[in-house]
């Protein structure tokens, strides 16, 4: 037996002593470069390119053989800055401020990749690693970290698979309910893109890291216990971002620097948006205005939604049911609010314009031709927002019909590929196969309709948007749920998803308040439209929708039209502090809606476990009613610092748990603390109501 083990350890041994004997011909064999500041290096045919990317960033390339990206995607603005490289016999190291990665020989035995990258942040002296490809320990089930397999359309299927540390929370990755949970770990995500889910696949790592999946394909992450693994069914390269902070400000205001910053939010759009399926005729949607001005009720933002066309695809108002749209946006504008407006991208052959656009391609089609049409109200055509033409023949239409009247801000709705799940991976666009770019299809619309209003002369853009990727940001995206239930199970979720949306670089989150698919109004749908409105105030954008012919606050019946009258006046007192948080959003990307722990995280360790409670700003801490018949609820008030309830001035100490009061009439909000002028805003309650509250009967 000693035998044996000796014989053993001198094999070891002699592997060991090989190993780095070789060590500096092995690694020049990978050709590892100083190439302008960029770090360059082959990996068994891959090429790797690592390059600092802004501030305390990389962005990060992996080429397989016979392969080039043709897009930047979300990384087309050009931030190139140049690390500091240096290459020794047996790793290479690229370092930008407090970030730095190093690419080393991984393991003594060949694996199916030689090369292992990991990458650091420093503090001083100091350093700690946050984040490494995966290490499968031998080489017997180990697939590679960076795997390639060909495809059709000269793509490539690819994964990339990364090391996950026992303790560590993800947060971003868009508006995706299903995942149930604040914290991502655990979950599977699959990336594509649908009006109830939007994909941004951006990631915040408690230690101390964002991470951009930068690539628009279908595919899937897996956030393991062990491993996060991302899966693209067809690329051209892997393509990622990686930035490094010493809080969650600093990852988010280098993320936004990468893929852009929301522009300046108007004021206007801090106010009240009224929504709901639909306004059919000119007089409907005027007298719903009117009722509004005449029960003294704030109204920033009026909207048209769908079906105001006479034919799919013609875009411009039904003359038959809008007779004079000139005057009715005069009439909107006198009250001091704007109409918003949502066209469709759809396009009907009996539309004026289908036959100019099929014959020139501004179409989305598919491999086979007989998927191009999509069955909204018969057989329609979807337009392909990548294809430039289309773009610019989209907006001349919507600016001619449209803006030229005076309508300047619109919803997307649809701004995601129509066509069946099952089918994506059968559609073309013009910059590629949807397999490839799929996700980008929000974007490149965003994209068309805001150059459109800004070359037009508007200043102020806001879009509410059905969907979203990254980027979508900077061309005043506000993504909103759609087509989600009327219930407190609905609302609960979203509540956590708003929060992830906001941590996936995307400021503007715009809340449907009270939920689309609505049920029997009964008292369970009253108290919940109580509720989501008194949540909706603390939302970037406060706005309700619904399939409800009754969706005006005085008309939801119950005694509802009372506490949601209270929420809207509580929302004009706040406007200035919303103000405040949103120009921050613009300026740093830190997202006004945020999790407890985004202020708190170094300070008290426990709110990484509060996810049903939220911030929004420095200085109010929010927790929403999402139950049904709950009138208290507990409430933890992070450490480090005092708080004030902002209904009744009491003053508690922080880092401990209280049962806070919430009857109907208000949800537990309290102040970081001594805020006496933010306090004064909650003391205060509505004016009088000039009109009598009359039952909803009476009102029809």
């Amino acid at each position: 037996m000693k035998k044996l083990v000796t014989g053993h350890t001198r094999f070891v041994i002699c592997l060991l002593l090989s190993a780095a004997a070789s060590a500096s011909s092995t690694f020049a064999y990978h050709g590892a470069k100083d190439v302008d500041g960029k770090l360059v290096i082959q990996d068994d045919g891959q090429t790797i390119v690592v390059e600092g990317w802004g501030e305390d960033s990389f962005r990060v390339r992996v080429t397989p053989p016979g392969s080039k990206q043709t897009s930047d995607w979300a990384l087309d603005i050009p931030l190139e800055s140049k690390g500091k490289v240096e290459i020794t016999p047996g790793q290479a190291v690229i370092r930008n401020g407090k970030i730095s990665c190093r690419i080393s020989d991984s393991q003594i035995l060949r694996n199916s990749h030689r090369l292992h990258m990991e990458f650091f942040k420093h503090d001083g002296d100091k350093r700690k690693r946050i984040l490494s490809e995966y290490d499968y320990g031998v080489p017997a089930h180990n697939p590679g970290v960076r795997v390639f397999k060909s495809a059709d359309h000269g793509l490539f299927e690819a994964e990339l698979h990364l090391a996950s540390h026992k303790d560590e929370r993800f947060y971003g990755m868009g508006l995706n309910a299903e995942a149930g949970t604040l914290n991502l770990k655990g979950s599977v995500i699959d990336l594509y893109q649908r009006h109830v889910k939007h994909v941004v696949p951006f990631v915040v790592s408690s230690e101390g890291y964002g991470f951009l999946w930068n690539n628009p394909s279908l595919g899937r992450v897996e956030f393991g216990t062990k491993r996060v693994r991302w899966v693209s069914r067809g690329c051209k390269q892997l393509d990622y971002f990686i930035t490094a902070g010493d809080s969650y400000a600093d990852i988010m205001s280098n993320y936004a620097d990468a893929t852009g910053h929301a522009p300046k939010f108007p004021y206007w759009a801090s106010g009240f948006w009224m929504c709901k399926l639909r306004y059919e005729t000119q007089k409907d949607f005027l007298d719903a205005a009117r009722e509004f001005k005449k029960r003294g009720l704030p109204l920033a933002v009026h909207v048209i939604d769908y079906k105001h066309w006479d034919v799919l695809g013609n875009w411009k108002l039904d003359p038959k049911f809008w007779p004079d749209p000139k005057a009715m946006v005069k009439e909107i504008n006198d009250m001091g609010a704007r109409i918003m407006i949502s066209p469709w991208v759809l396009v009907s052959p009996k539309s004026e314009n289908f036959k100019h656009m099929k014959d020139n391609h501004m179409f989305v089609t598919s491999r086979d031709g007989k998927k191009d049409a999509i069955n909204y109200w018969g057989p329609s055509y979807q337009y392909d927002p990548t294809n430039p033409e289309a773009g610019k023949f989209l907006w001349s239409k919507w600016k001619q019909n449209y803006f030229d009247i005076g309508i300047r801000t619109f919803w997307l709705d649809p701004c995601d590929d129509l066509h069946e799940i099952q089918d994506f991976d059968q559609m073309l666009y013009k910059i590629g196969p949807a397999t490839e770019a799929n996700a980008y299809y929000p974007v490149a619309h965003q994209k068309n309709v805001y150059e459109g209003l800004v070359s037009a002369g508007e200043k102020e853009v806001v879009i509410i948007s059905r969907s979203c990727w990254a980027g979508s940001q900077r061309y005043g995206a506000a993504p909103a749920h759609h087509d989600v239930l009327s219930s407190f199970e609905h609302f609960e979720e979203y509540v956590r998803a708003y929060l992830n949306l906001g941590m996936s670089g995307i400021p503007w989150g715009a809340t449907g308040i009270g939920g689309f698919v609505a049920r029997e109004q009964d008292e369970r749908f009253h108290e919940l439209m109580i509720r989501w409105y008194q949540y909706g105030v603390f939302c970037p954008v406060f706005r309700t929708h619904g399939k409800r012919s009754d969706n005006e606050p005085w008309k939801l019946g119950g005694d509802s039209y009372p506490h949601i009258r209270e929420a809207l006046f509580l929302r004009e007192r706040l406007r200035p502090y919303v103000m405040k948080q949103m120009a921050l959003a613009s300026d740093k990307g830190i997202p006004p809606m945020r999790p407890v722990f985004f202020d708190f995280d170094q300070i008290d360790p426990k709110t990484a476990e509060i996810e049903d409670q939220f911030l929004f700003g420095p200085d109010l801490l929010v927790a929403p009613i999402t139950r049904f018949g709950q009138r208290s609820r507990e409430v933890y008030l992070p450490g480090g610092v005092d708080w004030t309830d902002a209904w009744t001035g009491k003053k508690f100490k922080g880092g401990q748990t209280i049962k806070a009061d919430a009857p109907i009439e208000r949800i537990p909000v309290y102040l970081r603390g001594d805020q006496p002028k933010l306090l004064k805003l909650f003391k205060e309650k509505a004016p009088e109501d000039p009109s009598p509250v009359r039952a909803v009967t009476e009102i029809k």
